[in-house]
């Protein structure tokens, strides 16, 4: 599975699974109803960051789970 959120994935960005947040190259923006806010704060983009790596790496080790035990 691909980080929907990486910097580098082309198309359209997808927003940061259960947060109102979407990653677009190196800035990361608040989405509301209205439209999108630039977040700038680098403590809360770094937290936004660190967040994005964890659940791409979680969903990564769901899918090797997954992959195992359809080979047995």
């Amino acid at each position: 599975m691909s980080d929907n959120n990486s910097p580098t994935r082309r198309g359209r960005p997808k927003p940061l699974t259960g947060a109102p947040v979407v990653r677009r190259g190196s800035q990361w923006w608040l989405i509301t109803g209205d439209g999108s806010i630039l977040a700038t704060d680098p403590t809360f983009t770094g937290e936004l960051d660190r967040f994005a790596a964890a659940k791409a790496a979680a969903d990564r080790a769901v899918d090797q789970l997954r992959a195992q035990q359809r080979e047995r």
